[in-house]
C-alpha cells in the first residue's frame, strides 16, 4: 500500500511511472510547456447551453465544430 504525502491517501495498488515532483520544487520545462500547450487547445464548440430535438442534430453540429478545428490547425500550423 502506498500513501500519498499531500493527501494522506491509501492506493493498495499504483499503475504506471508518472510521481509528483517534491512540494515546493517548481516543475520541470518539459512540464511548464506541457502545461503551456494545453493553453493554446481549442474545441471550436461555442459556449453556452445547446438544447437539440434529437441525437443526429448535436452529432451534426459536433462534426462540424470538429473539421472547423481541423482545417483552422492545418492553415495554421
Amino acid at each position: 500500500m502506498t500513501r500519498d504525502p499531500l493527501t494522506g491517501e491509501v492506493f493498495l495498488r499504483v499503475v504506471g511511472r508518472r510521481s509528483r515532483p517534491p512540494l515546493g520544487e517548481p516543475p520541470s520545462d518539459e512540464s511548464q510547456q506541457a502545461q503551456a500547450s494545453l493553453l493554446r487547445y481549442r474545441t471550436r464548440a461555442p459556449k453556452g447551453i445547446f438544447i437539440y430535438r434529437n441525437h443526429e442534430e448535436m452529432e451534426a453540429d459536433r462534426l462540424r465544430w470538429t473539421v472547423e478545428a481541423m482545417i483552422e490547425r492545418a492553415q495554421h500550423g
